[in-house]
């Protein structure tokens, strides 16, 4: 595992990034095509930055393309979707649940955040039991910013906090390790009202869980992320003042 400081920077890099949450001006859901795509009104897709004809979007679940004048320029797989850098955006092929939409980056815009967080404290880093379910279970999970999904649930972590038993679920997976929603008491106050996120590391029959660096989703960043919402068992009573705090 990275030092806390390192992690801290790491964050910060990967919130500034071309291709993050601080410059993303439009999510535009896309139908049966071609569509026209620009900043002007007669637009079939109507964008809030760019020119005013920016060219013909065609795309399905997993492909796109734009056609520019007499050009078809291709969006290219980078990490999870296809993307596309042209007249100063970066165009990204966003699909969930079988509907694909156009996500824009405005690569002009400044990308500065600043982060704050609860003082480290090392009674946070908490080693639990992670047990792996019987069998995986299908789990419906509500989003802020789009209606509910299914998740595969295979594991989840136990681990005791002041007399009372607790069990996190692990919902998502990134980057081959467990990814936990959460919610607890500060939520609204002091961090992110709807959730944050908390990366574990597992090692056996341990689950290492370090809440000193649980952080912001991105829907507390921009209004067009998609991000899930916490499950019940991880919807927590108590405060955990460790981690990422809510943006000032």
């Amino acid at each position: 595992m990275t030092s806390y400081q390192d992690w801290q920077a790491e964050r910060l890099a990967a919130l500034t990034a071309e291709d993050a949450w601080l410059n993303l001006t439009d999510r535009v859901e896309v139908g049966s095509g071609p569509h026209s795509v620009g900043r002007a009104g007669d637009n079939d897709l109507v964008l809030s930055v760019g020119p005013d004809h920016l060219g013909v979007l065609t795309a399905t679940a997993h492909q796109a393309s734009l056609r520019v004048g007499a050009q078809h320029l291709a969006f290219v797989k980078q990490g999870g979707n296809p993307v596309l850098r042209t007249a100063g955006l970066l165009l990204e092929l966003h699909t969930v649940e079988g509907q694909p939409a156009l996500r824009v980056r405005d690569l002009g815009l400044p990308r500065k955040v600043a982060l704050s967080y609860f003082a480290f404290d090392p009674d946070w880093v908490i080693t639990a039991r992670w047990e792996e379910l019987a069998a995986p279970k299908a789990q419906s999970v509500d989003q802020n910013g789009a209606g509910a999904t299914e998740v595969t649930l295979t594991h989840r972590a136990h681990f005791t906090h002041e007399g009372q038993d607790v069990t996190l679920l692990a919902t998502h997976w990134k980057a081959g390790k467990p990814m936990f929603v959460i919610r607890d008491a500060t939520a609204g106050v002091e961090t992110y009202a709807a959730s944050r996120f908390l990366i574990g590391e597992p090692e056996g029959e341990t689950i290492t869980l370090d809440f000193n660096r649980a952080h912001n989703p991105p829907c507390a960043f921009s209004d067009f992320a998609i991000c899930p919402l916490p499950p019940r068992e991880n919807r927590l009573p108590f405060a955990i003042r460790a981690g990422e705090r809510k943006l000032g």
